[in-house]
């Protein structure tokens, strides 16, 4: 449940006093480190999880955990200013400042008593045009009504956007059934390249074939990219469903016949089906797990040492009794006790392979614990009660 308490604007000046600690002498080395040359496959990994984690919700999944991959967003757009901070070139506040003055100039109808909008479209159609204006009066030209789609974004994202940038100067299709007559006739071309054997003709027109499914996709109001995804998502839990439905049977992967795995493969698409469509229901998410050990200031000793690795920290206030330790959406707390757990198996996440690595080194300084395995970007541990703790990437 959001915590309506909390003040926006103290919670941002936070992260960066945050950020400007990390990068002053005496901070992180790491953070000292970073450029913006560095940093960019970071804030492309951070954009991805969020689209990933916004996947997840559509089909029923954790608003928290969608907020937290927000926060890690966040904080690459705090790094990037900050950078820009020490080059005195602008601050955060510019950063937010900018965004605030462009989005009130764009909606006069909001903001600057214009004439109310009648719909989505003439509010697209002013944009524009307002769009056009701002660059004339910085640049001196229009430039083009295309202008502003990424050359480095997803080819069908991209096309996506051009097409409808096209269209808000009226550079589009009356209706859906024309998109749908045009792909027709795509596909046909497509048809003659195949039969001609022709590699470049081939290539073209599929192409234009890939061009007119996203102008179909932004007439119908289902973006291509979210639809491409979605069915990867489908197929690779269907083809994961085959792989271990063979295993049961004792089949060799490679060894089954395309009947066989057909089966397998409208079995889960039978499965899929079954299932209740996603549902807004509020959740009741795992906030504390608590557990039981027989040495509970080992225990403490090993997780206080521990847990700053991990980027997870102890709250002040604690019960002598108990050790608390949070990643920002779960609480850890472990309490001495005559029954301890035992015979169980956790499994935390890692940024990268590279973080298991550093935890591997890490693990031989704390006293207390034991690496049971690691290889393969993967390893688990064993804590002083005899928990075991796995640490490795998520994979889908």
């Amino acid at each position: 449940m959001a915590d309506t308490t909390l003040n926006p604007g103290a919670e941002l000046e936070r992260l960066v006093d945050i950020m400007r600690k990390l990068r002053a002498d005496g901070g992180c080395p790491w953070d000292r480190e970073q450029d913006l040359r560095s940093l960019r496959p970071y804030l492309l990994e951070e954009a991805f999880e969020v689209l990933e984690e916004m996947d997840r919700v559509a089909y029923g999944g954790s608003w928290r955990t969608f907020c937290e991959e927000l926060g890690d967003l966040l904080f690459q757009i705090v790094f990037h200013a900050q950078l820009a901070t020490e080059m005195g070139e602008f601050t955060l506040a510019d950063v937010a400042k900018a965004i605030s003055d462009k989005l009130v100039s764009r909606h006069p109808h909001v903001f600057g008593g214009g004439q109310p909008m009648n719909g989505a479209e003439q509010v697209l159609d002013n944009w524009a045009k307002l769009k056009a204006a701002e660059k004339k009066r910085k640049t001196g030209r229009e430039g083009s009504v295309l202008d502003g789609v990424p050359v480095a974004a997803p080819a069908l994202m991209r096309a996506e956007r051009l097409t409808e940038k096209a269209s808000r100067i009226g550079f589009d299709w009356p209706d859906v059934a024309s998109v749908r007559a045009k792909l027709e006739e795509e596909l046909g071309e497509l048809d003659e390249a195949i039969a001609a054997n022709d590699r470049d003709a081939i290539e073209h027109e599929l192409g234009d074939v890939l061009f007119s499914l996203a102008n179909l996709a932004r007439f119908v109001g289902a973006p291509a990219e979210d639809a491409l995804r979605m069915a990867i998502r489908r197929f690779t839990a269907r083809f994961q469903h085959i792989e271990s439905a063979l295993r049961a049977e004792g089949v060799a992967l490679g060894d089954a016949t395309l009947e066989h795995m057909e089966r397998h493969w409208q079995d889960a698409k039978a499965r899929e089906k079954a299932l209740p469509a996603p549902s807004w229901v509020p959740r009741s998410p795992v906030t504390t797990l608590r557990l039981g050990v027989a040495d509970l200031p080992a225990q403490r000793a090993f997780w206080d040492a521990l847990a700053p690795r991990l980027g997870w920290s102890t709250p002040r206030a604690q019960a002598p009794d108990q050790a608390s330790y949070e990643d920002g959406g779960l609480r850890l707390v472990f309490h001495a006790a005559q029954a301890p757990a035992a015979g169980m198996t956790f499994s935390l996440t890692a940024p990268s392979p590279a973080a298991v690595d550093r935890l591997q080194s890490v693990l031989g300084e704390i006293p207390g614990g034991r690496l049971i395995q690691h290889g393969e970007g993967r390893l688990a541990f064993q804590d002083p009660s005899g928990l075991v703790w796995e640490y490795a990437p998520s994979v889908e």
